[in-house]
């Protein structure tokens, strides 16, 4: 079988990167309105479960989310059509928002598309052990690694220096979740590339 040797579409990760731009450009007023705040979606803030993963802490915390959607785009971007992609996302902002809703009541606050970013990075892992099986299982290895260490012993170090405030690790694995239902339902419909 050979590997699919298309482009990947730089307009989905682009869109992302200009709406976070964008929000952290508004500033604290953005953070105050789009984060994910328990007590305002319980008041009826419905969008905050969708708006709080393009906001961030700040400058620091955004540039370390970009450069991690360009990495995650670069290595399983061209895994999937725009279509399947959007799909991917909206899978994964569901996971992390019921998880943080279902399993982590007491989470009051959270600002970040890490968890997002776990879930796009896992989806292409997996799509890509079709073609490269070796590549994209070391990657799915290392995931689970990165997940078991952030549930057993807590961030990885330097992550909250880095990003300039706490880490919420459950969504890195609410994400996760939600990429690999993802990836499961699109393995089960996918067909394999015509040879040439």
């Amino acid at each position: 079988m050979q590997i699919p040797r298309r482009i990947p579409d730089w307009q989905f990760p682009f869109v992302i990167a200009l709406v976070c731009v964008v929000a952290a450009a508004w500033g604290d007023a953005a953070r105050a309105l789009f984060s994910y705040d328990r007590l305002a979606i319980a008041d009826g803030q419905i969008w905050r479960l969708l708006s709080a993963h393009v906001v961030h802490l700040g400058m620091q915390h955004l540039a370390l989310n970009l450069a991690a959607l360009a990495l995650v785009w670069f290595l399983v971007g061209r895994r999937y059509g725009t279509k399947q992609w959007l799909f991917v996302a909206a899978i994964s902002v569901t996971a992390v928002g019921a998880g943080f809703w279902w399993l982590d009541a007491g989470l009051r606050w959270y600002v970040g598309l890490s968890g997002v970013l776990h879930g796009l990075l896992l989806a292409g892992a997996i799509q890509g052990i079709r073609w490269l099986p070796w590549e994209s299982v070391a990657v799915c290895v290392l995931i689970a690694a990165k997940l078991a260490w952030e549930q057993l012993v807590g961030p990885l170090p330097g992550s909250e220096l880095a990003a300039g405030g706490s880490v919420v690790v459950n969504a890195h694995l609410y994400g996760a979740a939600g990429g690999a239902l993802a990836a499961a339902i699109f393995w089960r419909s996918a067909r394999p590339p015509a040879s040439i």
